[in-house]
């Protein structure tokens, strides 16, 4: 972990000298660019980090050199959601379904969503597609008001958060004039495990029909 950190730091540095340097040289670092993108807040740097150590690691060395960071998977996050809400970092939590087959894992809990969501973080919900399929996605967010999650606030997790978080907003996760017109309906609660999906629209367009599917 302490190399992992010391190598992060020390790309950081090279992107800095990289940046003055670069008009000097001739050909390009792929690598140094994108951590001269990071440093510039043209995008945000996202950290993979399951235990409370780790994430506390991350949001040090980012306010070291004062750059966004998202927080991936954030097992641990009910320890620090105190530090993670008044850094206003965002997280995308998750998954959920799953067995506790590392060290990182073993804090895992399905009640983290409702403690970020009461410190004050922003969070959506991942199942890490394809270790977990993303059509489980739903049944994360049921789980997640079972312990606590307000409905509105799990619904969010999964729409407009999440596109928020990906800087995505202003086309998907809300119906509002103007956005892509991406919409699912359900035959009852989304919530209810036993609703089901009855039509889904993309851009406006309709893709699936419950009645359609020969499988039913």
């Amino acid at each position: 972990r302490m190399a992992i950190a010391a190598l992060l730091r020390e790309s950081f540095v090279q992107a800095l000298h990289w940046e003055k340097e670069k008009e000097r040289c001739s050909g390009e670092d792929l690598k140094k660019d994108i951590f001269v993108k990071v440093l510039k807040g043209q995008i945000p740097l996202r950290v993979h980090a399951h235990r409370a150590d780790d994430i506390m690691t991350a949001v040090r060395i980012a306010e070291e050199f004062n750059v966004s960071i998202i927080l991936d998977h954030c097992t641990e996050g009910h320890f620090v959601a105190g530090e993670i809400a008044k850094r206003s970092i965002p997280v995308v939590y998750g998954p959920m379904l799953l067995g506790k087959v590392k060290q990182e894992l073993g804090e895992l809990t399905e009640k983290t969503p409702a403690v970020l969501f009461e410190a004050g973080v922003k969070f959506s919900l991942t199942t890490d597609h394809p270790e977990i399929s993303v059509k489980h996605l739903m049944l994360c967010a049921a789980l997640s008001t079972k312990e606590g999650l307000p409905k509105e606030e799990a619904l969010k997790a999964v729409t407009f958060n999440a596109a928020e978080i990906l800087g995505l907003s202003h086309r998907i996760g809300s119906l509002w004039p103007g956005r892509d017109a991406d919409i699912v309906v359900w035959s009852g609660d989304p919530f209810d495990i036993t609703s089901r999906v009855e039509m889904v629209w993309i851009n406006g367009r309709m893709v699936y029909n419950a009645s359609d599917d020969r499988l039913q």
